[in-house]
């Protein structure tokens, strides 16, 4: 399968602040003790996508998450890491590495997703139909799209969640309408053309596009050229493609009318063949392109995931704490680890004081300490941590060398790499930034630990 694979793995993302860091860009935050980058090559592996190119914002970036691809990834996989500007959006950074682009297709994986479904689908979806795009679309988190909330508490003056606007054909095979983060109670405009030649049209607001899109590189390059202000494929480069591909303008039509005019009553003769022969049905952009209006179409494809998949984009805080939930949790399965009869993961060098327990859905790492009468519950404990004695963790996420003094109370909450909170400090659904020191006695809900 001749597809060349690009990963767009982002930088220091403004919407995973103070988790990330010029330490840890969000291609290596740790989702249940391992990069979350990680999880997107080991999907990839198992389709047998092993020759890949991995995008990251910023050269201090690119660095850092090309020194930890050479040592996990020796004799695995073949990446190249390239480097791109900051702040470029993902069209962008592909306009950057268009140089590198050589395939006839082109996958694109965004590198901060943790999933089960296989790319591998999508590739053979996408050749199957010849298509110019083809989108993944996965069923929305039961917690909500990413965009509803930036904390891990329950948040009670959230925005209204935003979903995407989802318009297929009957068969739905073909994406037909797309309107990214529209709001559902605002009213959504349909292409009436589209809507006339496809001949129904089925809206959806439960499916998300998962970021993970497979390319003609030929009318990917040619929108990238003509389009120098389009920044993000999902807000720019896909609804463009699916406005236009009735009228294609990355198809250029080279031929005369008379060539045309052949072209129609042949194109007419293979569609009244395929009906009379009682063989699969023609798309609507076959039936189309023989009629009257001689226009050139393109098509717009779309695989669903099943519902039994698991898809979340680490986009978010909340995301984040999601994430590392469930694949301690219900998404078990993806963590690479196998889980003792409690359902958790306590590392054979761990550590625990008397009457401490770690209950069901924990991830305890390597090298850590937990003093005594401390209660751990449905969190992730990072590497080399040094928790005291009298600690409650819940619904959280403590990253490595992370020290946690007596008597504190941690929920909801994300505690970075060498943090350290001292004695009888409360957090409620707070973040504590790499290294920073909260004081003793403090109780905080909400807040967001961070140097300024």
């Amino acid at each position: 399968m001749d597809f060349q694979v690009v990963i767009l793995a982002g930088g220091f993302s403004s919407n995973l602040q103070p988790l990330v860091s010029k330490e840890v860009p969000k291609a290596l935050l740790p989702v249940a003790n391992r990069p979350v980058l990680s999880y997107v090559l080991d999907l990839l592996e198992s389709s047998n996508l092993k020759d890949l190119i991995v995008v990251v914002e910023g050269e201090d970036a690119a660095l850092k998450v090309g020194g930890w691809i050479s040592s996990a990834c020796v004799d695995r996989l073949h990446v190249e890491v390239a480097a791109v500007a900051e702040n470029v959006g993902t069209a962008g950074a592909l306009r950057a590495i268009a140089h590198h682009l050589t395939a006839k297709d082109i996958l694109i994986v965004s590198g901060d997703i943790v999933s089960d479904v296989s790319p591998g689908a999508v590739a053979a979806t996408h050749r199957r139909h010849d298509a110019s795009v083809t989108a993944m679309l996965c069923a929305e988190p039961v917690s909500g799209p990413s965009e509803s909330g930036v904390t891990g508490g329950k948040d009670k003056t959230k925005k209204p969640a935003c979903y995407d606007i989802i318009g297929l054909d009957s068969s739905k095979q073909f994406l037909l309408h797309i309107a990214t983060g529209a709001e559902i109670k605002k009213d959504t405009r349909i292409k009436k053309s589209i809507l006339c030649a496809a001949g129904k049209m089925e809206i959806r607001s439960d499916l998300m596009d998962s970021h993970i899109y497979a390319f003609k590189r030929s009318v990917l390059q040619k929108v990238l050229d003509q389009k120098p202000t389009f920044r993000s494929l999902k807000q720019d480069v896909l609804p463009y493609l699916v406005r236009t591909q009735l009228s294609s303008e990355v198809f250029p039509d080279e031929k005369t009318t008379e060539d045309n005019g052949k072209n129609n009553m042949q194109n007419n003769e293979v569609v009244l063949s395929q009906i009379l022969s009682n063989a699969s049905l023609p798309s609507f952009h076959q039936v189309y392109e023989s009629g009257l209006n001689s226009r050139k179409t393109h098509k717009c494809c779309v695989y669903i995931a099943d519902e039994s998949k698991y898809c979340v984009r680490l986009n978010s805080i909340q995301a984040y704490m999601d994430v590392n939930r469930d694949v301690v949790g219900d998404a078990n399965h993806l963590s690479g680890y196998s889980f003792s009869s409690h359902h958790n993961i306590v590392h054979p060098s761990a550590e625990l004081g008397s009457k401490t327990t770690v209950g069901p859905h924990c991830m305890l790492g390597e090298g850590s300490q937990v003093g005594d009468k401390c209660s751990v519950k449905r969190s992730v404990i990072g590497r080399h941590c040094r928790i005291g004695s009298n600690v409650k963790v819940v619904n959280s996420v403590v990253m490595d060398h992370a020290t946690i003094g007596d008597g504190c109370s941690i929920q909801g909450s994300v505690i970075c790499s060498n943090a350290q909170l001292q004695e009888r400090v409360s957090l409620r659904d707070c973040q504590v930034e790499a290294g920073y020191v909260v004081y003793a006695g403090g109780e905080h809900k909400g807040e967001t630990f961070a140097r300024k």
